[in-house]
């Protein structure tokens, strides 16, 4: 598969992850890194838009579960949108939907984020 990369965005107090590629242990830390340096920096809001990450194996599940782990410990909360239906049906069978958030799309994230 082709290179994972990640592309940040800002919309007020939220952080957007761009993911393109498979989310696997490379994908994973490339995100936890930079969520963990926005967390450090206040920022406890973090999206990820996953409309090019069309594949997640479970090394970049339990990472994003680390994340998860981090987030609570501050009071932050971490989303998704644009999910390919298999990575919603991975999110849902993993149990990561019970401590994040997943939106249709941008707009309805921001909206009730």
């Amino acid at each position: 598969m082709s290179q994972f990369k990640v592309n940040t965005e800002f919309e007020n107090d939220i952080v957007i992850l761009i993911t393109e590629g498979y989310l696997n242990q490379e994908g994973g830390q490339m995100i936890a890194n930079i969520c963990l340096n926005n967390i450090d920096n206040g920022i406890t809001k973090i999206l990820l838009d996953m409309g090019q990450t069309k594949v997640v194996n479970s090394i970049g599940v339990s990472i994003l579960i680390e994340i998860i782990e981090k987030l609570q410990g501050v009071e932050g909360k971490l989303g998704y949108f644009n999910l390919a239906p298999i990575v919603d049906k991975t999110f849902n069978i993993m149990g990561l939907t019970k401590y994040s958030s997943v939106y249709s799309n941008r707009e309805d994230a921001l909206a009730n984020f």
